[in-house]
């Protein structure tokens, strides 16, 4: 949808400034006339009609001084901007509470993952797992410095893999 132009005023229609005087306004008319007068335009002739009496309209208002005034006072109340009015919006809290179903949600989580911890220890307890170990990078003894001679004879050294330790009960 294409938007609107919006509409002319009666100078802008007749083509002359806001203060033209009468010998203006009859030449200005005079031209237009001659282009949308319903005998001489090739225009249809319903659009011809109504250009022509907007043409006379805008014409005889500009003519008559006390006319002319008011049309003038119409125009500079419609040019002068409207204030707008803002609405506030207060918000009470953008956070709702939570409903019986989410609460009960929430319980059967925290007694799923309760349970599941439960369980897991208590395999972990009756496989006689040790759940506490010493990593095997903390029980070494702390690295010697190493010189150039040293060196070659520990090239052939392979590191044990680490193991887990199981304690029998």
């Amino acid at each position: 949808m294409a938007a609107r132009a919006p509409p002319l005023s009666y100078y802008q229609l007749l083509n002359v400034s806001p203060e033209a005087g009468a010998g203006e306004l009859r030449q200005a008319f005079r031209t237009l006339s001659k282009r949308y007068h319903p005998d001489t335009t090739s225009l249809p002739a319903a659009e011809a009609s109504a250009r022509f009496q907007l043409l006379q309209r805008a014409y005889a208002t500009l003519l008559d001084p006390e006319r002319r005034q008011a049309y003038d006072e119409a125009l500079r109340r419609l040019s002068q901007p409207v204030p707008v009015q803002r609405r506030v919006v207060t918000v009470a809290s953008s956070r709702r509470d939570l409903s019986g179903g989410e609460w009960f949600a929430l319980l059967l989580l925290a007694v799923a993952l309760l349970f599941s911890l439960v369980i897991g220890l208590g395999l972990a307890w009756a496989r006689g797992v040790q759940l506490v170990t010493t990593p095997s990078w903390g029980s070494a003894a702390p690295a010697q410095p190493v010189s150039a001679a040293s060196a070659d004879r520990s090239a052939d050294v392979v590191p044990a893999a680490p193991t887990l330790a199981r304690s029998h009960a």
